[in-house]
């Protein structure tokens, strides 16, 4: 179950999501349950996973093209960069905590490419999709809302 606040013109809404199947949701408005109906179904990818550690190390880039503040293995320093390709999305606003990826790099269906911290859960953003990472969006550190396009997969 994950718990947001909204508000919206002015009114405090407390929203509850219970359950997720297909493109209905079951959510709780201000204790009201309701039935809503998505224009597409969520992706299981989307949605936080346990991931087993994988064998190869990260390797840092040599060069960074701007200094960083230190954070977990695997962080790409590349600047914002605009790319074709797929967007992967927020699924919810949070805090990104480390990119797995960096632009260049191949990714598989369901690889973790981006950690995103909500509510003091770490989220796995898994790629959607195979293909190639053409453009980061999105730095450690960096507050997104849902929706944010986090980087492009081509």
């Amino acid at each position: 179950m994950n718990k947001y606040q909204y508000k919206v013109q002015g009114v405090d809404y407390e929203v509850e999501i219970e359950e997720v199947e297909g493109n209905i949701a079951k959510v709780n408005v201000n204790g009201i349950p309701f039935e809503v109906e998505m224009q597409q179904p969520i992706n299981a990818a989307k949605h936080p996973t346990i991931v087993k550690p994988k064998v190869q190390a990260p390797v840092q880039p040599a060069a960074q093209p701007q200094a960083t503040a230190p954070s977990g293995p695997a962080i790409s320093a590349a600047p914002v960069s605009s790319g074709s390709g797929n967007p992967v999305k927020a699924p919810l606003p949070g805090t990104i905590t480390s990119v797995q990826v960096k632009v260049g790099d191949r990714v598989n269906t369901g690889d973790v490419v981006v950690v995103l911290e909500a509510m003091k859960m770490q989220n796995n953003i898994e790629a959607e999709q195979s293909g190639t990472v053409t453009a980061i969006k999105v730095n450690p550190g960096d507050s997104v809302m849902e929706g944010s396009v986090l980087l492009t997969i081509g």
